[in-house]
C-alpha cells in the first residue's frame, strides 16, 4: 500500500490559470495564493499583450499569437506531466486550442464561466452567439480603440468602468474593482470583423479525437452578469459529455468574489 506521504504527493497538482478579455494573470492573485498555500503549483499566465506581457496590442496579429504564452508553456512541460487547465471568460478559446494541440498533457480542462466552443464548430461561432444573445447595448460604456496596424483585422476594445461595475465585478470587493480598473488593457478578441482569422474560424480545428476526448468540466456561475447563466447552459448543451459544477453567489470574476469556493472546487476536480 502507498504511504500517506506518497498519497499526499499524488494529490498535489499543477494548475495553469488563463485570464479573460482585457485582464491578465493578476486577476488570479487570490486563487493562485490559495492553491500554492495548499501545496499545489499554480501558474497564472499573461496572454500576449495582456497584463505584464511585453508585447504591445499592435504586435499581436492573430489569435494563435495571442495564445502563444499558453501554447509555449504546454510545449515546455516535462515529459509525463499533466496539468489542470483553468479558463476564465474569453480564456476558454485559448484553453480549447491548447487542449487540441496537447491533449496528452491535460489532466482536465476547467471552463469557469468561460467561452467553451464545441467540437466541429468554429470557435468564433460561440462568440457570435453570445453577442447575438446579449444584444448591441450590453457592453455599456466599453469602447473600441484604434487599431495601429490596419493589416491586423478585428476590433480591439476595452471595458468601460460602468460595464465592469455592473456586469463583471458587481459582487466583488470594491478594492478588486479598483484594481481591475487600474490594470485592464485593450484587447482584440479575434472573433469579429476578421474572416481571415484562421484559428477562430476553422470549423475543423477542434476534433473529437483530441479536444473532445479530454476531460472537460464547466463551472456555471449562476449570478454572472457578463456571460449569463442561461447562455452558459447553452454552451454546455452543445457538448453533452461535459461535467457540470455550479458556484452560486459569485459574479463573473468568481476568482475574486468567491475565491475560496473556486479553489475548493478546482481541488476537488483535480483529485477526482
Amino acid at each position: 500500500m502507498a504511504s500517506d506521504t506518497q498519497q499526499e504527493r499524488r494529490r498535489r497538482h499543477h494548475f495553469v490559470l488563463v485570464h479573460g478579455m482585457c485582464h491578465g494573470a493578476w486577476c488570479w492573485y487570490k486563487a493562485a495564493t490559495a492553491l500554492r498555500g495548499a501545496g499545489h503549483r499554480a501558474t497564472a499566465l499573461d496572454m500576449a499583450s495582456c497584463g505584464a506581457h511585453p508585447a504591445r496590442l499592435a504586435d499581436v496579429r492573430t489569435f494563435e499569437e495571442y495564445s502563444r504564452p499558453l501554447l509555449d508553456a504546454m510545449a515546455a512541460l516535462p515529459p509525463g506531466e499533466r496539468v489542470v487547465l483553468v479558463a476564465h471568460s474569453h480564456g476558454g478559446y485559448s484553453v480549447a486550442l491548447a487542449v487540441e494541440r496537447f491533449p496528452d498533457r491535460v489532466a482536465a480542462a476547467v471552463f469557469v464561466a468561460a467561452s467553451m466552443p464545441a467540437v466541429g464548430r468554429p470557435m468564433a461561432a460561440t462568440s457570435d452567439e453570445l453577442l447575438a444573445y446579449v444584444g448591441p447595448d450590453f457592453f455599456l460604456d466599453s469602447k473600441e480603440v484604434q487599431q495601429e496596424r490596419p493589416e491586423i483585422k478585428g476590433k480591439p476594445f476595452i471595458f468601460g468602468p460602468n460595464f465592469m461595475a455592473q456586469r463583471i465585478y458587481q459582487l466583488s470587493p470594491p478594492e478588486d474593482l479598483t484594481l481591475g480598473l487600474m490594470l485592464i488593457k485593450p484587447a482584440n478578441a479575434f472573433t469579429t470583423g476578421n474572416p481571415d482569422e484562421v484559428v477562430m474560424r476553422d470549423a475543423k480545428l477542434l476534433t473529437e479525437e483530441r479536444y473532445g476526448s479530454a476531460r472537460r468540466v464547466f463551472v456555471v456561475v449562476e449570478d454572472d452578469h457578463a456571460i449569463p447563466a442561461e447562455f452558459q447552459h447553452r454552451m454546455v448543451a452543445q457538448s453533452p459529455s461535459i461535467q457540470v459544477e455550479e458556484i452560486p453567489g459569485a459574479d463573473h470574476m468568481v476568482m475574486l468574489s468567491r475565491p475560496e469556493k473556486l479553489v475548493e472546487l478546482l481541488t476537488r476536480i483535480a483529485n477526482n
